[in-house]
């Protein structure tokens, strides 16, 4: 009898003090960062929190602007380049054309986190450029850096925060589904997060 009434008070106390614990909210919410897409922060879809990489099936679904006069239904922002809506990433892939690294995280809106975004061609085409999320080794080092701080994934170091896995640092920034792969693009070749879904 005693075992049942433990078990029925863990039962009704535990997930009270746990829905209580997630209510409460944490102390990285004034750090003026975006939690990266491994958490469950509200924003991020499943393919993270950054527009470039969001599935698609045309343009005109990539990189709305969730401040536009229409709430995001349908205003996109104005990025350096045409926005292009990748088809040959499975489900979409949302980018814009580029000429520099500099061409992406342009305009205010457009990247939301410290992940770094890189021009490359895609799939051993010289042009056009496009912007990838990066998983080039100096990018995951810095994203990680300013990351882990806040309670971030730290890069599977036990002790010095130096090592790291790029498909894991895909996964928790980029996407669930995503891995770190060539960005194919001949000699301009990056790397480059990919979603597989």
């Amino acid at each position: 009898m005693r075992t049942s009434a433990r078990s029925l008070l863990a039962a009704m106390f535990v997930p009270a003090a746990l829905a209580a614990y997630a209510a409460c909210g944490s102390d990285d919410e004034n750090t003026g960062k975006i939690a990266p897409a491994g958490t469950a922060e509200a924003g991020a879809g499943e393919r993270g929190f950054e527009p470039a990489g969001q599935a698609c099936t045309s343009p005109a679904r990539c990189y709305l602007d969730p401040a536009g006069s229409d709430g995001g239904a349908g205003t996109q922002l104005a990025v350096k380049g045409t926005i292009y809506c990748e088809t040959k990433v499975e489900n979409g892939y949302c980018t814009h054309e580029c000429t520099a690294d500099t061409d992406c995280c342009a305009v205010p809106g457009e990247c939301r986190t410290s992940v770094q975004q890189v021009c490359s061609p895609f799939t051993n085409t010289e042009n056009p450029k496009y912007c990838f999320l990066s998983c080039e080794d100096e990018d995951i080092r810095a994203a990680i850096a300013a990351n882990v701080d806040a309670g971030g994934w730290d890069g599977g170091a036990p002790d010095d925060g130096t090592a790291y896995d790029p498909d894991t640092y895909c996964r928790y920034y980029a996407s669930i589904h995503a891995t770190c792969r060539s960005s194919g693009g001949g000699r301009d070749n990056r790397k480059v997060c990919i979603p597989q879904q």
